[in-house]
């Protein structure tokens, strides 16, 4: 196995990041203060992005993205997660890659718009009584002649106030199972504007300020039958199978996140005097370093062996749940140390400290908790034995 960065890699590497700290940094503490995205910057910076070549990367070439291999996407994705959430989501967009299931009309409609930075999509699987148990949900959809009727609600939706559609996973049927009835999930896309669909205000999150999150109520909202994406019934194998890896693109952005958080630990753990020598010549300060240090390379290479694996095929649930649990445990870790190394000023506004403390926290709940990727772990390890 090959360990060492290609010279595109190193290029892409260095081109992203010199653009999250020359177009994102400078907005972050504004983001950070009001909780608010100004669309004008937005729009600005994302020309720029697209410019850069830096947009939709994650999209194949066929459709018009830019078709990393998905190493690559990681370590673009790490440089991303260096700054504020909402600042490199919404300007440096990355569509879903579920999109690229849909029809050649369905890619016309909504991929193409989304890869050329004209619309942005969100994704709608959360309720209020289905997080972690997605076979939960109530929000229904039922036939009605060729079109489909949905209702229900969905919440913690991402950026779907800007969103132009949503892809909603509804429940629509159940089939019987050894384990008892369980229910059968159909995507479908439904366009804001579409009479019985509205989006609320969400909740006031304490991690990722100016990423806003969403209610969506669905009142006998009618779409037609080719709005369904992939098959009836299938909507988690479509998902499944185009959604694979945002476990790593949530545990990529944690090492950026840690990378920059340790960086000012270094930084400050050398410079900073106290009882007359560097902080970073006692070992509480520089043991923590190298703890910092070591957690951080383990969880980058778990990160990129399973995204190499699963260009390859051969990424196992387990491999992407240890990858996303240990990054983001990792960051939970070196966000808590820096700001212990750097006292009281680590929780002031002047560093980013405080705010990747903060962002830190969701990370281990998002796209799987902790527990969740524990469970896949464990059940991974027991089912050869039948327990």
């Amino acid at each position: 196995m090959e360990f060492g960065l290609t010279q595109e890699q190193e290029m892409i590497v260095e081109t992203t990041r010199a653009f999250v700290e020359n177009e994102l940094y400078p907005h972050e503490a504004k983001v950070e203060r009001t909780g608010h995205l100004d669309m004008d910057l937005v729009r600005e910076i994302q020309q720029k992005a697209i410019a850069a070549g830096l947009y939709a990367a994650n999209i194949p070439e066929e459709f018009g993205g830019a078709g990393l291999d998905t190493p690559t996407w990681l370590l673009y994705e790490k440089e991303l997660g260096r700054a504020n959430y909402a600042l490199h989501w919404t300007c440096v967009a990355r569509p879903s890659n579920i999109l690229c299931a849909g029809t050649a009309e369905q890619r016309t409609r909504y991929l193409e718009p989304c890869v050329a930075g004209e619309k942005w999509d969100c994704l709608a699987m959360t309720e209020p009584g289905a997080g972690s148990d997605l076979r939960g949900m109530k929000a229904t959809a039922k036939q009605d002649g060729t079109d489909w009727v949905l209702n229900g609600t969905k919440h913690f939706i991402s950026h779907a106030d800007i969103a132009d559609f949503t892809i909603a996973f509804m429940a629509t049927g159940e089939e019987d199972t050894p384990r008892g009835p369980k229910k059968l999930i159909t995507a479908f896309f439904v366009d804001k504007g579409t009479p019985g669909y509205a989006v609320r205000d969400g909740y006031r999150n304490v991690s990722h300020r100016g990423y806003t999150n969403a209610v969506l109520e669905f009142d006998n909202c009618r779409v037609p039958a080719e709005n369904v994406l992939g098959e009836v019934h299938k909507g988690f194998e479509v998902a499944n199978t185009w959604l694979g890896a945002t476990r790593l693109q949530v545990g990529a952005t944690c090492l950026g996140r840690a990378d920059r958080a340790f960086q000012h630990s270094v930084e400050w753990a050398a410079t900073r005097e106290q009882f007359g020598q560097p902080i970073g010549k006692f070992q509480g300060v520089s043991f923590k370093l190298a703890d910092m240090a070591m957690e951080m390379k383990a969880a980058e290479l778990m990160i990129l062996e399973a995204g190499w694996k699963f260009d390859r095929g051969e990424a196992s649930d387990a491999d992407m749940a240890m990858a996303k649990l240990k990054a983001t445990e990792m960051l939970a870790m070196v966000a808590d140390e820096a700001i212990q190394i750097h006292g009281g000023m680590g929780l002031m506004a002047e560093l980013p400290l405080e705010r990747i403390w903060r962002d830190a926290r969701i990370e281990r709940i998002w796209e799987g908790t902790s527990e969740i990727q524990r469970h896949i772990i464990s059940r991974s390890l027991l089912r050869p034995f039948g327990a």
